[in-house]
């Protein structure tokens, strides 16, 4: 076993025992708390606490799904219903809370699984240390602590131990635990979110509203979006292109009243002219660039984050690991995801470097822009990474942030799709 892999199950260990105090102490005493609190709901002191404590065990439960996808790579997805935006405020809006916690299914969910984590999920978490702590015991008596049981046999596993060679035996039990416990520790540690899976994430009917809920989000989004793009694209050829067509047109009327009068100024003016349709020439071709640009149909999503790098006032380093290509609407979104996380990381980091990773797996692409500056960025109301988020809904993406203060910035990106 390499020193990696004992590292890692040493810290299995250690998260282990963590996650036993966490169950035992967090889950019992929310689970207390809010069955007492329910029952005293016909008293009207329910009403007041119950939210609060509902609210507490959604938070714990949220906790152990940011520990599960961190720790051991177990997605656990939220199943909670949101709250009306026109809930009123007083006692009455107490009530309406209090009435649409105990209406969610999941609160219910989340009871029984307070009850699970008190009790299965507290022995997995602590066996992922307890075994590696029983291991040492061995190797405690094989050095000399077998004499305090020689005249009364202490029972090490199935050794009897009361002499230095039932202390060796011990010690060779303690190996093979050690080993055992070096061997299974992380793989228990994911056995105790797995536990808390079936309970913690949305049933199928819980999965098939909030999917019906997100898509009918994410369509609205897509339909503001897509109008949003078309005002854009409008306001560009109205102000650029357009308006230079309209000038170039000007001037060569006026070539063709001055060209046998003045000869000398409508040279001047086809020259101006022939400036005129470049820079329009040039505007059309931006203005195509920024609805589909021509290097993404043509050799794929990589190269062409590859070339918008290249157009960065700051050393970018693009990492492409792609078996195939996307669908063309899948492509595009990702390219500008990509376009706009790097154009806030330009603008707002304050950062020397740039990386962005390409990746495909388990039916996902990936997408990870990475800066070394300043950090402090969220998805927050009217923030770019908002827009970001909703672009990715559209296609059942998901938006990761972590920034934090001082750096350095992490926007990770997933789209679910297959390639070709």
């Amino acid at each position: 076993m390499d020193g990696r892999k004992i590292r890692e199950s040493l810290t299995a260990a250690c998260r282990g025992l963590a996650l036993s105090f966490v169950t035992l102490v967090g889950s019992i005493t929310l689970f207390v708390l809010t069955v007492v609190s329910i029952a005293l709901i016909p008293l009207g002191v329910g009403v007041v606490t119950t939210p609060a404590l509902v609210t507490a065990v959604r938070k714990h439960a949220n906790y152990r799904r940011l520990l599960a996808a961190t720790w051991s790579d177990v997605r656990i997805p939220v199943p909670y219903r949101p709250f009306p935006p026109d809930i009123r405020g007083g006692i009455t809006g107490q009530v309406e809370r209090c009435a649409l916690l105990l209406k969610d299914p999941a609160t219910w969910r989340d009871l029984q699984w307070l009850l699970i984590d008190m009790t299965i999920g507290s022995v997995v978490a602590l066996l992922t240390f307890a075994v590696n702590l029983y291991a040492l015991e061995g190797f405690v008596l094989a050095a000399g602590l077998w004499r305090v049981f020689r005249n009364d046999p202490y029972w090490y596993g199935f050794v009897p131990v009361d002499s230095q060679l039932t202390g060796l035996a011990a010690a060779a039990l303690g190996l093979v635990l050690l080993a055992l416990g070096m061997r299974y520790a992380a793989d228990l540690l994911r056995l105790h979110f797995l536990l808390a899976r079936p309970l913690l994430a949305p049933t199928h009917d819980q999965a098939l509203a909030l999917r019906i809920e997100r898509l009918t989000e994410s369509r609205h989004d897509a339909v503001d979006t897509s109008a949003a793009e078309l005002r854009r694209i409008e306001r560009d050829l109205h102000d650029g292109a357009q308006a230079r067509l309209v000038a170039m047109g000007m001037d060569l009327g006026t070539v063709e009243a001055l060209i046998e009068r003045d000869p000398a100024r409508a040279k001047e003016l086809i020259g101006k002219a022939r400036q005129s349709s470049a820079e329009a020439l040039t505007e059309l071709r931006d203005l195509v660039r920024g609805i589909h640009p021509p290097v993404l149909a043509e050799r794929g999503l990589g190269d062409a984050v590859k070339a918008l790098a290249l157009r960065l006032p700051m050393p970018t380093e693009v990492s492409v690991e792609l078996p195939g290509r996307a669908e063309a609407p899948v492509e595009s979104a990702a390219y500008f995801a990509v376009s706009e996380a790097l154009t806030n990381a330009v603008k707002h980091a304050n950062a020397d470097r740039i990386w962005v990773d390409l990746s495909y797996g388990e039916g996902m692409l990936r997408i990870a822009v990475t800066d070394d500056g300043v950090g402090g960025a969220m998805i927050g109301k009217g923030s770019g990474l908002s827009g970001l988020e909703r672009r990715l809904g559209t296609f059942d993406g998901v938006l990761a942030v972590s920034s934090p203060a001082g750096g350095p910035t992490m926007v990770t990106m997933e789209i679910p799709c297959e390639l070709s």
